[in-house]
């Protein structure tokens, strides 16, 4: 339906490589050299093949670069730097599809959108035990699972294209395999409180799991028998209400309603974790880049006000972790570091994150804070600060504000999903009876292409308003140019371009 797809994740242009060819293919670089001065070597010119060779002058640079573009090398071979533009002014172009909205009378709120990696099924989570499948191109019905669960289902997640998992406020985890919807693969059971969130380590093909039990259970369903499912509880911690793995899996990011994001570096599922004996690194406020330069003096541990349990336990394994760690200058595998991340506006009240997300590319977390008096929300984004191994002795913090934004406080109490794009430019935001889309400056373009000095607002790309309730959840399309989006009274809404 669409001429263009989403950008996939890609590297980014090196400092001083020239701009890619337009999409007409005319080479914008290839501009004659000034006079006396030689021409440059022609680029590509001694190739493997000696494609180009003897040619001089302008070119020579357009044969290069086309000989590097069709080889699939170089610095120029970047389809989302090629297409992001149009991708842009796509989405800038997005409206409400009159025709597609989604709805039954039986099944509630919708708490989670989840599309298949391919993109040919929508899965909607909702409050009465069903979820729905649609086909998001045609937006048609296929199927209603209408006794998925005994309870709300919170949380839908695809293992690969036929296979996904849902979870529900009935303490059970259900496998579905989309060729034989009659019935489930198998059921998981484990979790004592309403399981919120599901993810899958692909590295080592885990199922891991999170619910207001304060668990993280890790699930081995290669193995599953008629007896249950192999599984162990791998990490504990009070008030926790979202987890997340990072795309390459080597950290989990854990978020309570007490304000804290908790990061595990170094992820290693297949390691036993007895609660409490995680070592942990830091327990602090993230920084803002105005804040660098006098975080190194406030940066003591401070682990006593850590929600996890069994402080003496932490506090003994941190000091024992604190003569490893700077005898060998590595972080042990599964080392904890507790932060309470910085929001606009709430630096002397507590906060709840209520919603984590995740950057493609790895780059940073989204989340959703609501102030403990529910009379403020803020979407922020903070970004992964790389660089030597974390150490008990170093001040430096994992994550940086870098932008933020106030959103709509309607709808209290209820937790509001947000999300990236595929490529990671634009965010998606529940905004009161709508969405909005954000971006990182008004082209949208990369994060790591316009970080501020300074934390900075997101900008509103575009609003879309078609539903009279609360929006709850929304979602990108990995393969389209659509987004969908579900609120409080059971409506799902696709969005698309209109030509």
């Amino acid at each position: 339906m669409f001429p263009f797809s989403p950008c996939s994740p890609c590297g980014d242009k090196a400092v001083g490589a020239e701009e890619p060819a337009p999409h007409g293919g005319q080479a914008a670089a290839a501009k004659p050299p000034s006079p006396g001065t030689p021409p440059a070597p022609p680029a590509g010119s001694r190739g493997r093949h000696g494609l180009g060779a003897g040619l001089r002058g302008p070119g020579a640079r357009l044969f290069g670069w086309l000989r590097e573009r069709s080889l699939g090398r170089g610095l120029f071979v970047d389809p989302a730097r090629d297409h992001f533009r149009t991708m842009t002014n796509l989405y800038g172009s997005i409206h409400p599809a009159d025709s597609v909205y989604l709805s039954t009378r039986t099944h509630g709120a919708v708490f989670n959108l989840e599309y298949s990696p391919d993109g040919s099924v929508l899965t909607v989570a909702c409050e009465q035990t069903e979820v729905l499948l649609f086909d998001p191109i045609s937006s048609k019905h296929i199927k209603t699972l209408s006794e998925a669960h005994e309870d709300c289902v919170n949380n839908i997640r695809f293992l690969d294209n036929r296979l996904f998992a849902t979870c529900s406020d009935d303490t059970t985890i259900a496998l579905w395999d989309l060729r034989k919807l009659n019935t489930k693969v198998c059921t998981l059971h484990g979790h004592t409180s309403w399981v919120k969130n599901i993810e899958y380590d692909t590295n080592t093909r885990l199922l891991v799991t999170s619910g207001f039990d304060g668990n993280v259970i890790i699930w081995d369903t290669n193995r599953c028998t008629e007896d249950g499912c192999p599984h162990k509880k791998f990490f504990h911690t009070r008030f926790l209400m979202r987890m997340r793995l990072t795309p390459d899996c080597s950290k989990m990011l854990i978020s309570t309603s007490s304000g804290y994001l908790l990061i595990l570096h170094d992820l290693d599922l297949t390691k036993s974790l007895e609660v409490g004996s995680y070592p942990i690194l830091r327990a602090r406020r993230t920084t803002s880049s105005s804040d660098l330069t006098s975080s190194a003096s406030s940066s003591s541990p401070r682990v006593s006000g850590s929600p996890c349990h069994h402080s003496d336990s932490n506090s003994s394994s941190e000091k024992h972790v604190s003569r490893a760690s700077q005898r060998e200058g590595v972080s042990p595998r599964n080392s904890l570091e507790v932060l309470t991340p910085e929001v606009p506006g709430e630096r002397d009240r507590g906060n709840c994150i209520t919603s984590l997300q995740l950057h493609p590319k790895g780059w940073a977390t989204l989340l959703r804070c609501s102030s403990n008096t529910d009379d403020q929300e803020w979407t922020c984004v903070y970004e992964f600060q790389e660089g030597a191994p974390m150490r008990l002795v170093s001040p430096r913090c994992s994550l940086r504000l870098t932008h933020y934004i106030e959103e709509a406080n309607v709808g209290r109490g209820y937790i509001k999903e947000l999300c990236f794009s595929p490529d990671g430019r634009m965010i998606s935001s529940p905004h009161g009876y709508g969405i909005r889309l954000l971006g990182f400056d008004k082209q949208c373009s990369e994060l790591v292409d316009c970080l501020p000095k300074e934390a900075s607002p997101l900008r509103v790309i575009r609003s879309l308003y078609s539903h009279n309730d609360v929006v709850l959840t929304t979602k990108f399309s990995p393969t389209h140019c659509q987004i969908a989006s579900g609120c409080l009274s059971g409506r799902v809404s696709l969005y698309q371009p209109k030509f």
